[in-house]
């Protein structure tokens, strides 16, 4: 089993499934790297103390004086991803069963209001001839999550992503999420959480399959 910190469900337990090391490339794995070339935080503090002037909120005292400047670096880390290899292995047992990383915390902006929303997403695929190191289907999603987003397009780049690159049977991504610019501005729904789902190949086009996917997710009582 993976050590990160969401909860991994297979239905059988399989030596091959185990996690590699976030550090070790092997001959098989890609590289993912986000260009972080365009990031100036002299120019986003700047403009940071320009913002809250606009808003009539002065930085000149002793507590607002770095204000800027957390501010820039914040959202720098926010649309910044940490780079990670794709680690897949040879299917060599032929595991054709669900794997499920559940629970994923999650963090992304808004690219409407750049605010925050957070929540959690539910990973799924049927393997093929190739395994994912466990740890690499939360690397996936930090890395679409990374960047100004809306919900509904962050959920299915994660399963097309996931599909084009592992080739498995079928993919399964559910994310739910607390969007603050829905709680704590406008409507003011506090505690509303929105749910996204994008199914491909066998889970989607088997009612079995989709059930079983949905059922684990806790979606499906």
């Amino acid at each position: 089993m993976s050590n990160s910190p969401h909860r991994t469900v297979t239905r059988t337990a399989t030596a091959a499934l185990a996690g590699d090391p976030d550090d070790v490339i092997r001959p098989a794995a890609l590289r993912v790297v986000h260009d972080t070339a365009g990031i100036d935080l002299a120019a986003a503090e700047r403009a940071a103390a320009q913002f809250l002037t606009a808003l009539g909120i002065s930085s000149d005292s002793e507590s607002l004086r770095g204000t800027p400047g957390r501010m820039a670096r914040a959202y720098a880390e926010l649309f910044s991803p940490r780079p990670f290899n794709l680690t897949t292995f040879p299917n060599d047992e032929g595991y054709d069963e669900l794997v499920l990383a559940r629970a994923i915390p999650l963090r992304s902006v808004c690219e409407h209001h750049l605010l925050p929303f957070v929540g959690t997403a539910h990973v799924g695929y049927l393997p093929g001839q190739r395994i994912l190191g466990l740890s690499k289907l939360a690397r996936v999603v930090e890395h679409f999550a990374c960047r100004p987003q809306v919900q509904e397009r962050l959920t299915k780049q994660v399963a097309d992503w996931l599909q084009t690159h592992l080739e498995p049977q079928g993919v399964g991504v559910v994310i739910e999420a607390e969007h603050t610019y829905m709680t704590l501005r406008g409507v003011q729904a506090t505690g509303s959480r929105t749910l996204t789902s994008t199914l491909l190949g066998t889970l989607r086009s088997d009612a079995r399959s989709r059930g079983e996917f949905l059922a684990l997710t806790g979606l499906s009582r």
